[in-house]
């Protein structure tokens, strides 16, 4: 499984977390069936951006992607996502896998794919997605409205554009005053953002996985880009399952620095909120539609997330030594009910309402005294089990 973790030239902000949280939950819910889940978590550390910023900021770049590194993992385990060890997760930077970029661009440029292009004293590498026959087959792309002239996009992103309709950069090239570059067997230069994920999957998971996933922004532009370089060398299937998670709006707009509604993890705990708050407000939802963030809506879920957890409290608190008849099969469907939703394409808030409603039923029994304590061992088992999943229970 590979996933799409930060780009960090800046920290990340709330938006991107309710991403790496809907991938920690599929990761999770795979190993709940069983599945032994071998995941990988691309790290961005150098980039267009990356550089512009260190400028920006007068550090080298370095100091300011290991400062936003160290505070992608703090919030990392604040928000109790899997941690990142090798039998089943590793999170890696692309800065790790240079060589394996410059092998896999070598192959693209013997194969027909890419070629050599000088723009602004700079030997760059470009792809010409033109020669890769399904090029854009996940975003559906309708290759026959492809420009006529030939074109070129010398960046590594660029914003406010649903599709560069032209060539892309996988290289580029060293230019004298250089101060971020590697020396490699296609030359001096950087890998361009669009070969980095291809170079970090090739070089830790081997050049197919089962399940790759990222946000919805990912899917053009990017992924596609991905499919066409691996596949491009392939000539087979790089991912079998693809996931990709929609956005997170801030007071039904979309988070951007200009206008100042951008929020981060400690933002929000500055003001009170504990990770498991954070972590249930963004699993809370079906991952593939927009979450709309505001401070009334997370006080809102934190309050339901508290008043679920105190009738799990109330509970384990079960002494009688009666069970009544209508308590076991209740209790009986606490796993089936999560799974038949789970198994609905992640439908984490269908699966924790009927949940919410399921201990709420058991809590009524409990008052009347129609629970023993053998059957609340058996529903705190079974919620334990969930909450391997979910991680906001216990």
């Amino acid at each position: 499984m590979v996933t799409c973790g930060p780009s960090i030239y800046r920290k990340p902000h709330i938006g991107n977390y309710r991403t790496f949280l809907y991938e920690d939950i599929l990761q999770r819910y795979l190993e709940y069936n069983g599945y032994e889940v071998l995941r990988l978590i691309t790290i961005t550390d150098i980039e267009d951006k990356a550089i512009i910023e260190a400028q920006k900021e007068e550090m080298p770049i370095k100091k300011l992607v290991e400062k936003n590194r160290a505070l992608f993992l703090k919030d990392f385990k604040l928000l109790r996502m899997k941690s990142p060890t090798y039998s089943s997760c590793m999170m890696v930077c692309s800065s790790t896998a240079i060589e394996k970029a410059a092998q896999l661009i070598k192959t693209l440029l013997e194969k027909g794919h890419a070629y050599h292009y000088t723009y602004k004293s700079r030997d760059n590498i470009y792809f010409d997605p033109l020669k890769f026959a399904e090029f854009g087959k996940l975003s559906k792309l309708n290759i026959e409205k492809w420009p006529k002239r030939k074109r070129r996009f010398h960046k590594d992103t660029y914003e406010r554009s649903t599709w560069n309709k032209g060539d892309f950069i996988l290289w580029h090239g060293y230019k004298k005053g250089d101060s971020d570059y590697w020396n490699t067997e296609i030359g001096k230069g950087r890998p361009a953002w669009n070969i980095q994920d291809a170079a970090s999957i090739a070089k830790y998971l081997g050049l197919s996985v089962d399940v790759a996933c990222g946000g919805i922004d990912n899917l053009t532009r990017h992924h596609d880009y991905t499919v066409a370089i691996i596949e491009g060398i392939t000539g087979r299937e790089f991912a079998h399952y693809w996931f990709h998670g929609e956005h997170l709006l801030v007071n039904s707009k979309k988070m951007s620095k200009s206008r100042g509604n951008v929020f981060y993890p400690n933002d929000l705990t500055r003001m009170g909120y504990k990770g498991d708050y954070i972590r249930f407000f963004l699993i809370y939802g079906h991952y593939r539609k927009r979450l709309n963030f505001t401070l009334e809506k997370i006080r809102k879920a934190s309050q339901k997330l508290d008043t679920f957890k105190n009738m799990v409290s109330g509970l384990m608190k079960a002494k009688s030594n009666i069970s009544s008849s209508h308590t076991r099969p209740i209790i009986e469907g606490i796993l089936p009910s999560f799974e038949k939703h789970m198994n609905d394409d992640l439908n984490v808030k269908a699966a924790f309402d009927d949940l919410f409603s399921i201990i709420s039923k058991l809590e009524h029994k409990r008052f009347q005294g129609k629970m023993s304590a053998s059957d609340s061992h058996k529903a705190v088992s079974d919620l334990r089990k969930i909450d391997n999943v979910l991680q906001v229970i216990f």
